[in-house]
């Protein structure tokens, strides 16, 4: 076996006391085998590697790339083996590709270098924060997650015997890690890192759903309901009594106990602020979330400006809307009208589920007309879970299987219908099903020829700036003549400008919860519900509703640079082509693509 030694630098983002960053270089050398003279199969090779690593240290997701051979493990992700074989593996595949000259690789593999390079730096910024105090939140948590799969509803199999006896193996290692996750909120209450009283308050409701007195009706108990009749009536009756026993001896106690916790222990010392920035160093943690999730080098007070001006455009539309339904009243008296007016909502949840259905026909009809590709999986309209709809938000995507056998699903919050207004209809489904997440995650997935890594990767200000743009395309598709839709477009729109003031507003200017849901309440025609769960989801992961607008102002940008330099060349289809054929993209490497495009159209067009 060949090694060759090599010497790279690390970047070190270490904070201190006056909220600014300190960057540190430290030399580290480090040996790489069989490194072959062409860097495309070394890239090609570090990268797969990479993927697998991965894999090992998080084995749940191998359940969304169709890979069952880890169902049952459970890797505890808030261990400090953990987190240093986390670090090594990002320290090893950074000095990896700075080994390599970039400028030797293909275009396909410059852009995945880029990509990878990258995530790594980021990911090695980010352990300067102690997020691992935090380890979850009312909005995103590994006990929603677990849910979902134990439910049966979710990517976990239950179809064999094997199926359920794995399941259960990974429920025996999850029912351990709530006692790490209490020793980081008591390593997070001692440096004063803890989550807002109120968000406190809202997990605890949430978990005691998962305490129940019968354990049949317990989520993980689903799938014993519905055990399939192929299993001999030995394995039934095993799988029953081992699961029964499980739920009711280990996995409840365990939520017990971190609700015991979390009530009598943790609430006391919780924050009565409601940013990042009232916590130790939260500025500048804040500025690398804000910076991570939109992948720009943008200011926080720069983000927020721009929030202003957009929330000022968009607030001039919608009286223009207003003035052409010739309502007789101001902008504040429309919304009061859309908002409370029973004709523009349903009764019943199974109407909006079914109206939801209408509109993806709508939708599919004129895809051909500005897309020359399409996923192979299609996808369905269901109700959130009752589990977890009170503290959900109005709508999600759940990818389906890359192969297309596992359609995706395209979730709609019918906890309260009034919530939920027939006028924002279409462009919640553009948004979160074709041409939006799901069209744009499902594409990724079946990609070939692409790293795995960047395959099934997400970049939060592409996927959701992709999902905002299908938003702002369907107006060009001809699917706003009904101006009450077209309002709702300008309302979704809306939302996501109000975050950009919202989200840092919280986090950077001290903003307090009521301030923040005073300002939208006033700024939309959101339900209060609605409004409070919205703020409470900046508070819990702040920066990542930055992503949404941020994203969309750049490809509009970049298709608009397209449109200027090709003229009559630019062809929209190749456009969405361009965006949506390498994956999911940082916005940096996105813009460098699309204009290598436009160069090189502008070459063969003057050849």
């Amino acid at each position: 076996m060949k090694y060759l030694a090599l010497t790279f630098i690390i970047i070190l983002f270490l904070v201190s006391c006056d909220n600014s960053y300190q960057v540190m270089q430290q030399n580290v050398s480090i040996s790489i085998p069989n490194k072959s003279v062409d860097d495309n199969i070394n890239f090609h090779q570090l990268s797969a590697d990479y993927f697998d690593q991965q894999i090992i240290l998080n084995p749940i997701s191998a359940l969304f790339i169709d890979d069952f051979s880890k169902n049952d493990r459970f890797v505890d992700n808030l261990s400090d083996d953990y987190l240093k074989k986390q670090h090594d593996v990002n320290t090893l595949y950074l000095g990896y590709l700075n080994s390599l000259l970039p400028e030797t690789l293909n275009e396909k593999n410059k852009i995945s270098f880029n990509v990878l390079k990258l995530n790594l730096e980021s990911n090695l910024q980010g352990e300067a924060f102690p997020q691992h105090y935090l380890p979850f939140t009312q909005f995103s948590s590994l006990m929603n997650t677990m849910a979902q799969l134990g439910s049966g509803q979710g990517a976990q199999p239950f179809n064999t015997v094997a199926d359920y006896d794995n399941f259960l193996k990974r429920l025996s290692s999850y029912s351990l890690w709530f006692d790490s996750a209490i020793e980081r909120l008591t390593q997070g209450m001692d440096n004063k890192v803890v989550l807002p009283r109120v968000l406190v308050k809202r997990l605890i409701s949430q978990l005691k759903l998962q305490v129940v007195s019968n354990i049949e009706n317990s989520t993980f108990y689903a799938p014993i309901i519905k055990i399939p009749d192929s299993l001999s009536a030995n394995d039934k009756k095993r799988i029953k009594a081992e699961y029964s026993h499980f739920i009711k001896s280990e996995l409840l106690p365990a939520y017990q106990r971190l609700i015991d916790f979390l009530d009598q222990q943790y609430l006391s010392h919780s924050r009565a602020t409601d940013g990042y920035g009232s916590m130790p160093n939260g500025l500048p943690w804040y500025q690398f979330l804000a910076n991570k999730h939109t992948t720009t080098t943008m200011k926080v007070e720069d983000i927020h400006k721009l929030g202003q001006q957009e929330v000022a455009r968009i607030t001039h539309e919608m009286d223009d809307v207003r003035a052409r339904l010739k309502f007789d009243g101001n902008l504040e008296q429309f919304f009061d009208y859309l908002s409370n007016s029973p004709e523009f909502y349903f009764t019943k949840k199974t109407d909006l589920i079914n109206g939801y259905t209408e509109y993806k026909n709508q939708i599919e009809a004129v895809l051909p007309s500005y897309f020359d590709i399409k996923p192979k999986s299609s996808y369905k309209v269901k109700a959130v879970e009752q589990f977890r709809e009170k503290n959900a938000a109005g709508a999600s995507y759940a990818s389906g299987s890359p192969d297309g056998t596992r359609p995706g699903i395209f979730y709609v919050n019918t906890y309260n219908l009034n919530a939920q207004p027939k006028w924002g209809m279409m462009t919640l489904s553009l948004h979160e099903a074709s041409p939006g997440h799901h069209f744009q995650i499902s594409l990724s997935q079946e990609l070939t020829g692409l790293p795995l890594f960047q395959k099934f990767g997400s970049q939060t200000a592409f996927v959701e700036g992709w999902a905002l743009y299908s938003e702002y395309l369907g107006v060009e598709m001809g699917l706003f003549e009904d101006p009450y839709q077209y309002f709702g477009k300008l309302a979704d729109e809306m939302l996501r400008a109000m975050r950009l003031v919202v989200d840092t507003g919280l986090h950077a200017k001290g903003w307090s919860r009521e301030q923040a849901i005073a300002y939208m309440l006033k700024h939309s025609t959101l339900a209060k519900s609605d409004v409070v769960a919205e703020v409470e989801r900046y508070m819990a992961i702040p920066g990542q509703a930055l992503s949404y607008k941020i994203g969309q102002l750049k490809i509009i940008e970049l298709r608009s640079l397209a449109e200027k330099e090709l003229g009559n060349k630019f062809d929209i289809k190749e456009f969405h082509n361009q965006v949506l054929l390498d994956g999911s993209l940082p916005l940096s490497v996105l813009e460098t693509k699309i204009v290598n495009w436009i160069n090189a159209v502008k070459k063969n067009i003057d050849s």
